[in-house]
């Protein structure tokens, strides 16, 4: 009889542990993050990946990469354009090029959506996000330089991070065509890196250089330092556009590392301070990956890519 009541309770221990253990699901749910990755051959074309191409670490240790997809949810691009009086000259060929773009885009994935927004004397919403490419003609046709203006582009940037957030977008891109000219936006960089890094988007910059250029401002200095750290930090790339001609070149550069992207999802252990610095290489000959610089947090099985 004893031993009988004994084995029943042990049995009902046994079912006890098993039920507050984690399951190695869940466990691996807690430990998984994500981050996407654009990977480029020779002249910008694709490059077929395999899981056991990529190398991750994070503040140098190494970590397992658990899965490699492409990146397959439409694309959400805030299209940041200077309209100042310092893009004057370059209107013209800023125009052709978001033309180009655009088409570019939604030839790629018709259902990408860009957003257009211009940035001399304040930021102004053009055209919100949207696949219709009717509308973000029109409002490409709107981008005219505003005489006597200058630029707030580092507000631009915060604003359209603000509207990836309010959209919780899953896959969000900041393109910002600009020039070298007067900055007049009061946000320090510090803020508007916070801010980019917060949103997850990837930031891509073309600085047209044949313009006017402002001298060394406090403000100038703060966006020199959010296109250089800003670009490269997220994932993007900043380009300097030697000629307004190489506008529709460059910008086509950037939708080829748009849709050149991968998802490399990894296990992380727990630790009890998050780690600070990531960094991926392939083993593919003469590819070019660029990824984020900062880590991204934890997520679960399930999110959307």
């Amino acid at each position: 009889m004893l031993s009988g009541v004994f084995a029943a309770r042990l049995a009902a221990a046994f079912v006890a542990v098993a039920l507050a253990a984690p399951s190695a699901s869940a466990q691996q749910q807690l430990d998984e993050a994500r981050i996407h990755i654009s990977v480029t051959g020779e002249g910008g074309k694709a490059v077929t990946l395999l899981k056991q191409d990529i190398t991750v670490t994070e503040d140098g240790q190494a970590r397992e990469v658990l899965r490699l997809e492409q990146a397959t949810v439409p694309p959400h691009i805030a299209l940041l354009v200077d309209d100042s009086q310092a893009a004057q000259s370059a209107i013209g060929e800023m125009r052709t090029g978001l033309r180009r773009f655009v088409e570019a885009v939604l030839d790629k994935d018709p259902q990408a959506q860009i957003a257009l927004i211009s940035f001399g004397e304040r930021p102004t919403l053009l055209v919100d996000y949207t696949s219709d490419r009717e509308l973000l003609e029109r409002g490409v046709t709107r981008i005219f330089a505003r005489p006597g203006s200058g630029a707030y582009m580092l507000e631009a940037v915060v604003s359209a991070t603000r509207g990836i957030a309010k959209r919780k977008l899953p896959r969000p891109h900041i393109v910002v065509v600009g020039t070298e000219g007067i900055e007049f936006s009061n946000d320090s960089y510090t803020r508007v890196l916070e801010a980019l890094a917060d949103s997850g988007a990837a930031m891509w910059a073309l600085t047209l250089t044949s313009g006017p250029r402002a001298g060394e401002t406090e403000e100038t200095r703060h966006r020199a330092i959010v296109l250089g750290k800003g670009t490269a930090d997220s994932g993007g790339r900043q380009y300097q556009v030697l000629a307004n001609s190489a506008i529709g070149m460059r910008l086509d550069a950037v939708a080829s590392h748009i849709f050149s992207q991968y998802v490399v999802t990894f296990g992380r252990p727990e630790a009890l301070m998050p780690p600070r610095d990531i960094k991926v290489t392939v083993s593919v000959p003469g590819a070019e990956v660029l990824s984020p610089a900062t880590a991204p947090p934890l997520r679960k099985t399930g999110d959307k890519q």
